[in-house]
């Protein structure tokens, strides 16, 4: 069956709380109220705050675990620590939330559960951790952050294509997703450059979203089109920097 762009697919529990840059995902169930547990071991004279071993790696967490262990992980951490593989404990910043909605995107909070039960992990280029599974040939990538405190949150998600073949064999998927996935991708890498070699074998007829604009783009076609302004665009900075006239018209 091919896939739906946009939508955050099925409901899955991510996320304690929130503050005024991240918000719990639906239906999340409240997690348990680690502060106290926290505040409670400094109050006794004498008793030095519990930290665990730098030395002992940390063992996967899952949601069946008492809430006491669940305390007890969220202790004393720092930043090098790798983060919890609880997706109960994680909120979702507006930033990503806003992402979840977006024609072309692929990522719901199923997705991110899989990837921190899961996935791989390891450091992000700039700060905090990634998760990166793949399935079905696509790569999914969540990236997570305050991972020492008791609120840890997933900043952002996307998509790549680890394995063109294996994506259009597999049922999730038909020729445009993987399309779709494989342009906005390469509008990524690197937003100034253009890329109308990587553009042009690509047939994208459900038009996603960047910026403003919704695009798409034909086979040969060295550009991404909006479909509703008609713009032409070679690169990510370009969408990002002209506003859309006729989607800003009708709001």
């Amino acid at each position: 069956m091919a896939s739906r762009q946009g939508g955050s697919g099925d409901a899955e529990p991510l996320g304690p709380g929130s503050t005024d840059r991240r918000t719990a995902s639906t239906a999340a169930p409240a997690a348990p109220d680690t502060r106290q547990g926290d505040s409670g071991a400094r109050s006794r004279p004498g008793v030095p705050p519990r930290r665990r071993s730098r030395s002992q790696p940390h063992p996967d967490r899952s949601r069946t675990s008492g809430a006491t262990e669940t305390q007890r992980d969220a202790v004393a951490r720092t930043p090098e620590d790798p983060p919890l593989r609880d997706p109960g404990l994680y909120a979702l910043t507006d930033h990503f939330r806003e992402r979840l909605e977006q024609p072309g995107r692929y990522v719901s909070t199923r997705t991110v559960s899989d990837a921190i039960r899961r996935g791989q992990l390891r450091w992000n280029r700039t700060d905090g951790w990634r998760f990166a599974m793949v399935d079905g040939g696509i790569r999914f990538v969540v990236v997570v952050g305050d991972t020492e405190t008791n609120s840890p949150v997933v900043v952002t998600g996307w998509t790549e294509v680890a394995d063109r073949e294996a994506a259009l064999d597999a049922p999730r998927w038909d020729a445009v997703d993987v399309d779709t996935i494989a342009v906005r991708a390469a509008l990524s890498e690197s937003a100034s450059t253009p890329i109308p070699d990587r553009i042009r074998p690509r047939v994208v007829t459900r038009p996603f979203e960047v910026g403003d604009h919704r695009l798409e783009t034909t086979s040969g076609d060295p550009f991404v089109r909006c479909t509703a302004c008609g713009c032409r665009f070679r690169s990510k900075e370009a969408i990002t920097s002209r506003r859309c006239r006729d989607r800003e018209a009708g709001r």
